[in-house]
């Protein structure tokens, strides 16, 4: 990952060589008066989020749109450029659960990243782990021995595969009574409401939700086994995450016993 400030040959060919640079309040990123500049690790997957969010229409989301250097590159020395959303990141479990049904709607007719299939990251291996197309041993004490527990009862899923972004809960921008703000883009390929079930099990494990928030949003097709897939996937990204603790996995214990509650 690049490190320090953005280069001066990256901030012009954004033309934003005169710009003040100050780091961003909430993220990774650098402000340079309305537009950010943020650090790109793998030039495919930052040309595909620029595209992707330039194409993004989503009533009640406000969509941070890339900017394009003045070659028409999305991606020039490692960065990329949006246009600043105001806002921060809150607990904030209803919207954010709607914002992700809004976003999936918006993104059905998109067409699948040719990238997910060499992705190893543990967020990749964790989402091939709770779907039961990969097997590993995972370290029981970190919260493999739930995942063993609960994977028994996943049973076939119906709806149709499409892009969802998995990753909104704590990344979704509030500015008091705006819509919320989207900045990124982490995507996968499954039912539209997976998405939205793993922002309420996130909500419930880690944002102080309760069982109510699942219940709230029962209506959704698929709900408990697809809560259940986003139950595992959190569970196995815990196993294999080598920072995570003792208190991430408290938090995914009371989420688990809501989901099953569902069941």
């Amino acid at each position: 990952m690049i490190q320090g400030p953005p280069p001066e040959h990256a901030r012009r060919a954004f033309g934003l060589g005169d710009a003040d640079v100050e780091p961003l309040a909430c993220g990774v990123g650098w402000l340079c008066g309305d537009v950010v500049l943020e650090p790109v690790p793998d030039r495919a997957q930052g040309v595909w989020l620029a595209r992707t969010l330039a194409a993004l229409d989503v009533p009640g989301l406000r969509v941070s749109r890339p900017l394009g250097a003045s070659d028409g590159r999305w991606v020039v020395g490692g960065w990329r450029a949006r246009r600043h959303v105001s806002g921060a990141p809150e607990h904030r479990p209803d919207d954010t659960v709607l914002a992700a049904v809004r976003l999936h709607q918006a993104t059905v007719s998109f067409e699948r990243p040719a990238f997910l299939d060499e992705r190893r990251d543990v967020f990749a291996v964790a989402e091939r782990l709770a779907w039961g197309e990969e097997h590993r041993e995972l370290d029981e004490a970190k919260g493999g021995r739930l995942f063993e527990i609960l994977a028994p009862s996943r049973r076939p899923i119906r709806s149709a595969d499409q892009l969802v972004h998995a990753e909104l809960f704590g990344t979704l921008l509030f500015d008091g009574d705006r819509p919320p703000g989207l900045v990124g883009f982490v995507p996968h390929f499954r039912p539209a409401e997976w998405g939205a079930a793993v922002a309420a099990v996130d909500a419930v494990a880690w944002g102080g939700a309760d069982g109510a928030l699942l219940r709230n949003w029962s209506h959704l097709p698929e709900w408990p086994q697809l809560l259940l897939r986003a139950a595992l996937f959190r569970l196995a990204w815990h196993a294999l995450h080598p920072r995570s603790n003792a208190a991430t996995l408290d938090g995914l214990r009371r989420a688990a016993g809501e989901v099953t509650e569902l069941l």
